[in-house]
């Protein structure tokens, strides 16, 4: 059996010269996008430019920086798998699937209409004002990239030996200077190499687990038979919590990032169908791979049993490579959350105070960082308490209004939208608050967010082709 490690201090200098060669190749990219963002305009960039590329992301670009974008919690999914089983597959795999298709066929050709920036433009758009600032705030407290960021403290933790708020503060320090000089293209461009990266290092952990101990055989004789069940002994009601979860897709900012940036909704569909098949692949590797970390060390902690099991388990020079695939899992989430957050920000909330949205972007970037640090010390390093609650926020109170309106446009006024949007966010907090029996204690604070929503909309909004005003002009 393997043991756990303290530290990655015996790593071979092969480790180390390959780790370092895939950092200075994934800089590179950023530096690429950088000066592509020069070239394309010799005098200051305009929003367009800066933020969205034009409109000129490609599918295969398109496919790359969607994929990397979407794992940067590495650690928190190899937690859930370390004390749940395939209840991770089930949560945070398949109910995303789901969610993916129907952002495919049925949301992606809406969007074009629009032709906007972000996704608090597109509810201004949409509804009105006060409802692109509601959604603003909304958007930047679940975009934060606050688990994404602790997941970067612990990697440097593991590999130096900093301690995980030192490595929290110099990490994000460090993404937020290359992701503020090149736009979404120094973004997209090192999401690129990082998206060969993480895809081979992951895949490599499960071959290299199933030549040296075997396949299902081996797993069911050393895992507890409820890490095989769908629930993974939670309750059905929690379990299905994720599903509604998962629904935030249809209302991400990064997913309608990607989307905004797209040449067309062709490469929009057909990039999602691309990469919700890799996504199946990925969320296969990370969580049979997991599976095995759990069977052969069992008594490691559960976000850290991943990462040594495959140090141990991989040959020297493969070591290096994984390590700078977690990594790259880690930075390519951290980069694009990290950015749109600041979009949300300089471009959202405060454009009318600060003209010039480029350079007030590149500060947001650096503000962003230090409120996602702080925030990650508030949540005591949790990772499923900060998917779970800021994820519940956003998306009972954004969900129902936004895909009520692609079903029948224009029926919801701006009041309307601010007022189920606000009303669903207090009860939920009175909800999180209040004393609550073994009964009530199952009733997820998300439930009554989105029933309140739901309700309050389809009683309070317009008939069919009635005229709302200030819906068209923003």
């Amino acid at each position: 059996m393997l043991s756990e490690l303290k530290t990655v201090t015996y790593f071979h200098w092969v480790d180390w010269v390959v780790f370092a060669a895939v950092l200075l190749v994934t800089a590179a990219a950023a530096v690429y996008g950088s000066w592509r963002l020069k070239i394309n305009r010799n005098k200051q960039p305009s929003a367009l430019d800066y933020l969205l590329m034009g409109r000129q992301l490609t599918l295969p670009l398109f496919v790359c920086t969607l994929v990397a974008t979407w794992y940067g919690g590495i650690f928190g999914v190899n937690e859930i798998t370390f004390n749940y089983g395939i209840f991770n597959f089930v949560t945070q795999g398949f109910f995303w699937y789901v969610a993916y298709l129907i952002f495919a066929f049925f949301v992606s050709k809406r969007l074009a209409k629009y032709s906007s920036y972000t996704l608090p433009d597109l509810a201004g758009r949409m509804f009105g004002p006060k409802s692109a600032k509601v959604t603003a705030v909304l958007t930047f407290c679940y975009i934060a990239p606050v688990a994404y960021v602790l997941s970067l403290g612990l990697f440097l933790h593991m590999v130096f030996g900093i301690s995980v708020l030192s490595g929290m503060i110099w990490g994000t320090l460090f993404v937020c200077l290359y992701s503020a000089w090149g736009g979404l293209r120094s973004v997209v461009f090192s999401d690129l190499v990082q998206f060969f990266v993480m895809c081979s290092a992951v895949a490599m952990v499960v071959a290299f687990s199933v030549h040296s101990f075997g396949g299902l055989t081996f797993l069911k004789a050393n895992l507890p038979a409820g890490h095989f069940t769908l629930t993974g002994g939670n309750s059905w009601l929690a379990t299905l919590i994720w599903g509604f979860i998962a629904l935030s897709t249809l209302i991400d900012p990064s997913f309608y990032q990607r989307c905004f940036a797209a040449k067309s909704p062709t490469v929009v569909r057909r990039g999602i169908l691309i990469s919700t098949v890799i996504w199946f692949l990925f969320d296969f590797c990370t969580t049979t791979g997991s599976l095995y970390a759990r069977a052969v060390l069992p008594q490691a902690q559960p976000g850290q049993a991943y990462f040594f099991y495959a140090l141990q388990l991989l040959p020297v020079g493969l070591r290096g490579f994984f390590v700078a695939g977690i990594l790259s899992i880690i930075l390519s989430t951290l980069n694009s959350f990290l950015f749109i957050a600041s979009n949300t920000l300089s471009f959202d909330l405060l454009r009318k105070r600060f003209a010039n949205v480029v350079l007030s972007n590149r500060i947001s970037i650096f503000l962003v960082g230090a409120f996602s640090v702080a925030m990650a010390q508030f949540f005591h390093g949790s990772f499923k308490e900060i998917w779970l609650v800021l994820g519940s926020y956003f998306s009972a109170c954004l969900l129902v209004p936004i895909l009520l309106n692609y079903l029948s446009p224009n029926r919801i006024s701006d009041t309307l939208f601010v007022g189920s949007a606000l009303t669903s966010a207090t009860l939920m907090t009175v909800w999180y608050a209040l004393p609550k029996n073994e009964f009530l204690q199952i009733i997820d604070p998300f439930y009554i967010g989105i029933l309140t929503s739901l309700v309050i909309l389809l009683i309070g909004r317009k008939p069919p082709h009635a005229n709302l005003s200030g819906v068209t002009d923003w």
